[in-house]
């Protein structure tokens, strides 16, 4: 793995790594502790999914993602964290049921719920961390001055003892009816569900969110050769594959064969990068496909998989951003994978 940062500088928060896929990759059975699908499926859900390919490749994708092209649904819905806890919604989803949950709130800031696996972890400052009276942990700030302590709590709420009766689940009752006693946004996802706004959480009138790739054709991009490995201390060209990646991502008119802005404005190039002493590049007209929403990471991993197949021996890209700033991003060329992993 490959540090992308200064080595006297604050701790790193982006880390490269370069792997070789298997010449065949079982959809049914994945290498799921392999990156990239380790990375993938580390995130349970993110917000955007980016996927860059060749507009010659666009028909064969989206046959493989089939009619839906990838779509999906999720719910909007309106909540009191003590509504999470009680009744038919607790017994139905999280008891014995799998969802994937995240409240409203700027990550560092505001309150912040989510709920994974059955875990309902808990953000929130100081004052409201005292006044809730739950075991908690600070959250680590990197020695960042001027920044208030928050903590963290975590509530795995399968455990035998989450029950009505017994001290430490009524204590949750108590904290959230009568310090977190307000009602929230939510994001919900049904892991096992058909997710259509039926079941215990239909009394909370959910409104139904449906995610759709949009489309966007980007003409005559200035590719550059994607080198087929990455040596340990070749930090420039991973930092400069990345960048790129990201502007393209970003539509940037300094990726596109055509662009001619004087370099007293913009000094950035196209990294032209040689393989075997020699440097290669070619101007493509590629496809952005963006799925932005609530999107769990089966999906995500679903949208590697048919981009896998799709492209064959070619290229693409595909970049994930998390709701807590994190984000990752996977190049695969061939059989190499490249895979940046951002912590926010």
């Amino acid at each position: 793995m490959l540090e992308l940062d200064h080595e006297n500088g604050p701790n790193p928060k982006c880390f490269y790594t370069s792997s070789m896929l298997p010449s065949f990759v079982d959809h049914k059975q994945i290498p799921s502790k392999k990156k990239p699908f380790a990375t993938i499926g580390g995130r349970p859900f993110v917000h955007t999914v980016d996927l860059l390919l060749p507009q010659e490749n666009e028909d064969a994708l989206l046959q493989t993602l089939g009619d839906a092209h990838g779509s999906f649904t999720y719910a909007k819905v309106y909540m009191k964290p003590s509504e999470v806890v009680t009744g038919d919604f607790f017994n139905h989803y999280i008891k014995t049921g799998n969802i994937l949950m995240i409240s409203e709130g700027r990550p560092g800031i505001d309150h912040t719920f989510s709920l994974v696996e059955g875990v309902l972890r808990l953000e929130v400052d100081k004052a409201t961390y005292e006044r809730l009276g739950l075991a908690g942990e600070p959250i680590p700030c990197a020695g960042r001055k001027h920044v208030k302590i928050r903590y963290a709590i975590e509530l795995n709420l399968r455990l035998p003892e989450m029950v009505r009766g017994h001290k430490g689940f009524d204590r949750i009752h108590w904290a959230f009816n009568n310090v977190l006693d307000r009602s929230v946004t939510w994001l919900f996802y049904d892991l096992k569900g058909s997710n259509d706004g039926a079941g215990p959480m239909s009394i909370h009138q959910p409104s139904m969110k449906t995610v759709q790739p949009k489309t966007e054709t980007l003409h005559q991009v200035t590719v550059p050769s994607f080198p087929q490995t990455i040596q340990p201390d070749d930090h420039d060209i991973a930092a400069e594959l990345l960048e790129w990646l990201t502007m393209v991502a970003m539509d940037s008119p300094r990726v596109r064969s055509e662009d001619h802005l004087d370099s007293y404005l913009s000094r950035y190039q196209v990294p032209d990068i040689s393989e075997n002493g020699v440097s290669g590049g070619s101007n493509q007209d590629l496809v952005r496909l963006r799925w932005h929403g609530l999107v769990p990471s089966w999906k995500a991993q679903e949208i590697y998989l048919a981009a896998l197949k799709a492209s064959g021996d070619g290229w693409f890209a595909m970049h994930a951003y998390a709701f807590d700033g994190s984000a990752y991003t996977v190049l695969q060329d061939k059989q190499h994978t490249s895979t940046w992993e951002y912590m926010g």
